[in-house]
């Protein structure tokens, strides 16, 4: 029981930060028509906020008794940017809301009819793993990327702190985080991930009460040295409270089609399709295998279920007006504390929910108390890489491409995709394409569309 209620507040704290992120995504954002979501005045960024938490601590609670695992939910980002700037930017905030909606149902039918379901269970057991390796290296380079420990320079892709010197106040606290949860989990310390992450966040507190080094600033007047996403300061009112009911009337679902193409209303759905689909299944499948919850013929009890669950995620974010929720890495902090059950994401669910009514208290947490745990727990999910047969080059290479795209191309469905395109054609040229179960050859040519997708619509006029 305790290391579930730990598990539950850990996945929390360090998925937290996107009852604060979202609404700077979505609610900042005006769509064709010139409007904010929800037809507000000024950006409705308490009112996404407040959506965002019921939505995902909804979701996670229902995980948690449906599926019975481990796995919280919440919007997924990438996702919501993807639906921000690629699709609000064609028509109204209420139709592209629609179509997040729609791809969930779609999504739903695919999981009824036992179609995703198959997929998860034909995918070869060491690109599995290769899947729950390459989102440890993803999961532990987000943590230095929100912390800003590694950062795009001038001059190379990425560079260690500023300008090559880890030269700021909150560099300096996600350090001693970073330091203090990896001694903690060497020595096997219960709770070691939730301490970590509430003692940074004290460090935090009063790094910012002594330095004064502040926010990350405006996109006019940036502040490289300051902390970011939030100010760790202790706020002057603990709770607050914002209707979150409201953004479930701001969504149609049919008026995509009215707003542009049906091609395009087809293409869009489609990519929002591919990515939940396959980010959600590379994610189960990592936090899955560290959990322990892998059975040795690769499958993973009630994947129906937890599948299920995360297609509803989709259409409930798209009906909830905060974009499509899906299952998040970040549940990995719960496991790495030793969460095994549904409980787990039962408490981080009531947290989310609690969210609303205290999210001042919530906005405390920066991204540098919060990302040290990514890191440590992308280390526990590299371990699975002594599993991997690397001196079979016909799984060795697709595994190694699985593992490197994803977070050099910061996406988990772009390191599926390369995996599985490279496995097939491997297994072909070498005549044993008989080798590869049937429904790999489907999924590899739709990636094989969803990585044309940019020439697609240069052919079909749409760009």
């Amino acid at each position: 029981m305790g290391r579930e209620v730990r598990g539950g507040f850990a996945t929390f704290f360090t998925m937290a930060y996107i009852v604060v992120l979202n609404p700077l995504i979505i609610a900042t954002a005006k769509d064709v028509e010139g409007q904010y979501i929800a037809d507000a005045t000024s950006a409705p960024i308490p009112l996404v906020a407040a959506g965002t938490a019921f939505v995902a601590g909804m979701l996670s609670i229902l995980m948690g008794v449906i599926g019975k695992v481990p796995f919280a939910m919440a919007a997924g980002l990438g996702l919501n940017a993807f639906v921000t700037f690629g699709i609000a930017t064609q028509m109204s905030w209420e139709s592209a809301m629609g179509l997040v909606f729609l791809e969930g149902v779609i999504i739903a039918l695919l999981v009824l009819t036992g179609f995703r379901t198959a997929v998860f269970n034909a995918i070869p057991a060491q690109l599995k793993t290769a899947i729950s390796v390459g989102i440890g290296l993803f999961i532990a380079l987000i943590g230095f990327v929100d912390a800003g420990f590694v950062r795009k320079a001038p001059a190379t892709p990425l560079e260690l702190g500023i300008g090559g010197n880890l030269t700021s106040w909150p560099i300096l606290v996600f350090v001693v985080g970073l330091l203090l949860i990896a001694l903690l989990v060497a020595r096997k310390v219960k709770g070691a991930i939730l301490i970590g992450i509430v003692a940074t966040t004290v460090l935090a507190i009063v790094v910012e009460a002594v330095a004064k080094v502040g926010g990350p600033g405006t996109p006019d007047n940036p502040n490289p040295f300051g902390f970011r996403l939030v100010v760790p300061e202790l706020p002057d009112n603990i709770f607050g409270f914002t209707n979150p009911l409201v953004l479930f009337r701001e969504f149609d679902p049919v008026g995509a089609f009215s707003s542009v193409s049906v091609i395009m209303v087809l293409l869009l759905v489609f990519t929002l399709l591919i990515t939940d689909f396959f980010d959600t299944m590379g994610t189960i499948v990592g936090v899955g295998g560290q959990a322990g919850l892998i059975r040795e013929d690769g499958t993973l009890p009630r994947t129906r279920e937890i599948l299920l669950v995360d297609s509803i995620g989709a259409a409930a974010g798209g009906a909830g007006s905060v974009s499509s929720n899906t299952t998040y890495i970040e549940s990995a902090a719960g496991v790495g504390e030793g969460a095994r059950t549904g409980l787990a994401s039962v408490v981080t669910g009531v947290l989310f929910l609690l969210a609303i009514f205290l999210s001042p208290l919530v906005a405390v947490v920066p991204y540098e108390a919060a990302a040290p745990a990514l890191v440590v727990v992308g280390f526990l999910m590299m371990t699975a890489i002594r599993d991997i047969d690397f001196t079979d080059y016909e799984i060795a290479i697709p595994a190694f491409l699985t593992i490197v795209v994803m977070p050099f191309s910061y996406s988990i469905a772009n390191g599926i995709g390369a995996g599985f395109i490279t496995f097939v054609l491997i297994k072909l040229v070498k005549g044993k394409a008989r080798e590869v179960h049937a429904l790999m050859w489907v999924v590899a040519a739709l990636f094989v569309v969803y990585f044309a997708l940019g020439p697609i619509k240069v052919l079909l006029g749409l760009a």
